[in-house]
């Protein structure tokens, strides 16, 4: 009987530790094929948007980085002085280029600049994390191209930027075209991941593995909301190369210009009562990405004789859903006899019944 039982093999408990042990080395791999897939997949996707999108203008030095833009000669009958275009966060040179190149081009000289770290300008260190550095750059660049001065147009974070530069170029500034401005401090912050990818060696990390496989499902919702409640205009993805912002070093550096601009316009902002240009604004009630009553509303109150144009029923692109009040607000900049108040209720009521929602 003794041997009998000696001949059946022992039963073994699963040790709990091994068990353990296993479940995480699975888990591990899981994840390092999932980080290597999301890192070959960006490599491929970023170097497919840059060949899609391949540069508009030309190149220039400024201040040691390669500025991208694209110069507009004026025509014979120019009526208008020379005006630099300055787009805004999350986007390039081609968003602006696409609203205002058609419309003016021959009646004035322009400049459409990629901002550095954006589309095909470089970035190189903190200097050009904020709107003075930025402005450093711009005002080189325009130099380069042969102009002295000009009027300056500024979507959303490029209304800080314009403001940075009247501040510290007044020579240079003819006027300043805020188009829904992002140019004063606001309660609380920026959205989680612009924290995240901002952090040094991890956030480079999240960049390149993680940010642009995720961020295509998120480009049309995103631009929904930045446009509504109007409606975005046919192609304005495609166009405007809206997915470029997704290469891992200009995400990063677009993230690292927003979560320190709140900071920036702190110390700023009390200055521009300093500001002497002629100055208009215009905004909408609907704005949702930033809030006209701390931003457009502060610059009217601090930028003295400036005209602030309120659009009903407008979210944050007049530069699109209100280019015709654009162009006439640049064209009184410009020396001519332009009624604002007027073209902004004409384009209201143009609007009134515009009501896409924001998912």
């Amino acid at each position: 009987m003794l041997g009998n039982s000696l001949d059946r093999p022992a039963t073994r408990r699963p040790c709990p530790f091994l068990m353990l042990r296993v479940l995480m080395t699975t888990l591990l791999v899981l994840l390092a094929a999932i980080f290597f897939a999301g890192f070959v997949f960006t490599s491929f996707k970023a170097r497919g948007i840059s060949e899609h999108y391949p540069p508009l203008g030309t190149f220039s030095e400024a201040n040691g980085i390669r500025m991208h833009a694209v110069h507009i000669p004026a025509g014979e009958n120019a009526d208008l002085p020379r005006l630099i275009f300055i787009h805004g966060a999350s986007g390039n040179l081609r968003d602006q280029y696409e609203a205002f190149a058609a419309k003016l081009e021959g009646r004035a000289e322009m400049l459409f600049i990629d901002r550095p770290g954006h589309g095909w300008s470089e970035r190189d260190g903190e200097d050009y994390d904020t709107p003075d550095g930025q402005a450093r750059a711009i005002a080189e660049t325009m130099k380069d191209y042969g102009i002295e001065r000009g009027i300056m147009i500024g979507h959303s974070y490029g209304g800080a930027v314009i403001a940075s530069f009247a501040l510290a170029h007044p020579e240079m500034t003819d006027g300043l075209l805020f188009l829904s401005p992002a140019t004063h401090p606001w309660p609380g912050g920026v959205a989680w991941y612009n924290d995240l990818v901002s952090v040094p060696v991890i956030g480079q990390f999240v960049a390149n593995t993680l940010i642009l496989p995720a961020g295509l499902q998120m480009v049309k919702p995103g631009v929904a909301c930045v446009f509504a409640p109007n409606p975005v205009p046919d192609g304005y993805i495609e166009k405007t190369g809206a997915e470029m912002v997704l290469r891992p070093k200009e995400f990063r550096a677009n993230a690292r210009e927003l979560t320190r601009l709140n900071a920036y316009l702190r110390e700023v902002a009390p200055r521009y009562t300093e500001i002497k240009a002629p100055t208009v604004i215009i905004t909408g009630d609907s704005d949702d990405v930033v809030a006209p009553e701390i931003h457009s509303e502060g610059l009217k109150k601090e930028i003295d004789g400036s005209e602030l144009v309120t659009v009903r029923n407008l979210g944050h692109k007049p530069d699109y859903i209100a280019n015709d009040l654009a162009v006439a607000a640049i064209e009184k900049l410009g020396g001519l006899v332009r009624d604002l108040q007027a073209l902004a209720e004409n384009v209201s009521q143009r609007i009134a019944g515009d009501d896409v929602r924001c998912n």
